[in-house]
C-alpha cells in the first residue's frame, strides 16, 4: 500500500553530504527506509539502460537506416525500369519514383515503429541478439515483399502497354 510517506520519499530529490552528489530516489518502502541510505547514479543508469532498452535501440539503430538503404538503392536502380513502363516518359517516371520513395519510407518506417514493442522476455545479451534477429529478420522480410510486390505491379503495367501497343496477329495467307 503506497502512503504518502512512500509517495513523498519516491519522487524526493536528496542530497548526499558524505558524496556530495545528487542521488535521485526512485522507489522507498517507507517501513524500512533509512536518511543514509541512498542510490547511486550508476544503479539508476543500469536500470534505465537495461537489456530490453538496448534492444529497442540497437533495432531501430539498425532497421531505419536499413530501410533508408534499400529506399536510396531502389531509387537510384529503379528509375531505368520505371522509364520503360512509362514508354520513354523521363519526367513521369522521375515523378513516380520520388513518390514510390515517400511511400517506401513511410510504409516501412511506420511498420518498423509499430514493431517495436518485444513481447519475450529480454534479460541477457543472447536475449538481446535473439530478439534483435526475429525483429531485424522480420523487417528484412518485408523490405523484400514490398520490392517484390512494386516490380510484380509495374512488369504488369508494362505488359499491359505492350499489349495495348502491339501490333494486331497478321493473317495467314497461304498454307505450309
Amino acid at each position: 500500500m503506497l502512503t504518502s510517506k512512500t509517495a513523498l520519499l519516491s519522487t524526493e530529490i536528496i542530497f548526499s553530504q558524505k558524496h556530495s552528489r545528487l542521488n535521485t530516489e526512485f522507489s522507498v518502502n517507507a517501513e524500512t527506509y533509512e536518511p543514509n541510505e541512498f542510490i547511486s547514479l550508476t544503479t539508476i543508469e543500469n536500470k534505465i539502460m537495461n537489456p530490453l532498452i538496448l534492444t529497442y535501440t540497437l533495432y531501430l539503430l539498425i532497421a531505419v537506416p536499413l530501410t533508408i538503404w534499400v529506399a536510396r538503392t531502389l531509387h537510384t536502380n529503379g528509375r531505368i525500369f520505371l522509364v520503360k513502363c512509362f514508354r520513354g516518359d523521363q519526367e513521369m517516371a522521375d515523378s513516380v519514383n520520388h513518390l514510390l520513395v515517400v511511400g517506401f519510407y513511410l510504409i516501412n518506417i511506420g511498420f518498423v515503429a509499430l514493431y517495436l514493442k518485444i513481447s519475450q522476455t529480454v534479460a541477457s545479451a543472447q536475449d538481446v541478439f535473439e530478439a534483435l534477429a526475429s525483429k531485424v529478420g522480420f523487417v528484412l522480410l518485408v523490405l523484400g515483399v514490398m520490392h517484390f510486390l512494386n516490380i510484380f505491379l509495374f512488369t504488369r503495367t508494362r505488359k499491359r502497354h505492350e499489349l495495348e501497343n502491339a501490333l494486331p496477329p497478321v493473317i495467314p495467307t497461304g498454307k505450309i
